[in-house]
């Protein structure tokens, strides 16, 4: 017992090592040990600093479950893409293989009957459902009829709603009018069954259009790039970007949004729900190359279905502050594994850097901040 009072006691001290060091993993691992189910992993969050600088690697290994042989598949994560038209293929493929490249065990792909082929042949691992559709497919139907194809497109969503964990919505959604009209009704059919979503590319557009869709919805995540957020600043709180008191700002849009949880990409990306705002700036690339976005929706997704079983765990304490949130959670701990593998990948492939790259990195980031032994 003195022991592992010893060891508890001294959780604090385990931040002045290097994240990535051998010493760290193992007193980690004698922590979990010692202290068998009584241990509560939240405690780390509650020592997070009380600056904005979130410490994204304690967060990751908080919420990232062990690999436990009496688990059966599903229970590390069930994700769904809505997203994938003609044009655009690629980014629900990267949303949807980022989320199983962390740990998920079950990735969906609803996408349109143009998009689906392709999307399947970039990787048999993923589940692909060729059932949304754009306009110029039913230009000649009446309007009764366009009411059933709409129909159709939500019901087929429904059967399968209440076994996801969470959704991405947006990557390679496109913009076309029917489309996006099916997504805003697949968005309030995931509101009223309590499924988390992260909004992203094109669903942004439908956001920005239409608040309404998340406002006050606290499972909503959405993860704007500069031009995205520039545009939901302008529509919501009518106003420009102000980069002097950007904390201030997004807090405030958070808020005026009925508190869902925005993540503001950039140089650090900054994320709030309304009441907090935390920043993620360690590690980074100076390769931007197009999809990183992508696989951060993905993982966001994986990570806030992580946070939120352990929320609910029998381990947690009912009486949660902000700061675990598990949406706030999620994308702190997303970023982080992003941006570090970003950095990982460059320091093998320099300017030749492309997503596939970063995607192939994430599973050697988790390992060497989360070891699965």
């Amino acid at each position: 017992m003195l022991v592992k009072h010893s060891v508890i006691s001294n959780i604090g001290r385990l931040s002045s090592l290097s994240p990535s060091s051998s010493v760290l993993r193992r007193q980690q691992f004698l922590v979990r040990t010692l202290c068998g189910s009584r241990f509560n992993p939240l405690k780390l969050i509650r020592a997070m600093s009380s600056t904005s600088e979130a410490d994204a690697e304690s967060i990751l290994r908080t919420i990232t479950p062990s690999l436990d042989p009496k688990r059966h598949k599903g229970q590390a994560g069930k994700i769904a893409v809505i997203g994938g038209c003609r044009e655009y293929t690629g980014a629900p493929y990267f949303a949807a293989i980022s989320a199983l490249k962390i740990g998920a065990d079950l990735s969906h792909v609803f996408c349109t009957k143009d998009a689906a082929p392709v999307i399947k042949s970039y990787s048999p691992e993923l589940i692909v459902h060729p059932v949304l559709e754009e306009s110029y497919s039913i230009s000649e139907f009446s309007e009764e009829d366009k009411r059933k194809v709409q129909d159709k497109v939500i019901g087929e969503v429904d059967k399968w709603m209440e076994r996801f964990d969470c959704l991405v919505i947006g990557p390679g959604l496109g913009r076309d009018p029917f489309l996006l009209e099916c997504v805003s009704k697949i968005m309030l059919l995931a509101k009223k069954s309590n499924v988390p979503f992260v909004v992203d590319g094109d669903g942004l557009f439908l956001v920005t259009n239409s608040v309404d869709l998340v406002k006050s919805y606290p499972l909503a995540v959405l993860t704007p790039n500069v031009n995205e957020y520039k545009r939901l600043v302008q529509k919501v709180l009518n106003c420009e970007v102000d980069e002097q008191n950007a904390e201030d700002q997004l807090r405030s849009l958070a808020k005026q949004i009925g508190g869902v949880t925005i993540l503001r990409k950039g140089k650090s990306d900054l994320i709030s729900n309304g009441e907090t705002v935390k920043s993620v700036s360690i590690y980074g690339s100076p390769r931007r190359c197009g999809g990183q976005g992508d696989i951060l929706s993905g993982s966001v997704a994986v990570f806030l279905s992580w946070a939120q079983q352990l929320k609910s765990g029998p381990e947690s304490q009912k009486n949660s502050s902000p700061s675990e949130n598990p949406a706030i959670l999620g994308c702190i701990a997303a970023s982080g594994l992003l941006r570090k593998a970003a950095a990982l990948a460059f320091a093998k492939h320099k300017r030749s850097t492309l997503t596939s790259d970063i995607i192939e990195c994430l599973g050697e980031s988790l390992e060497d901040i989360s070891p699965a032994s």
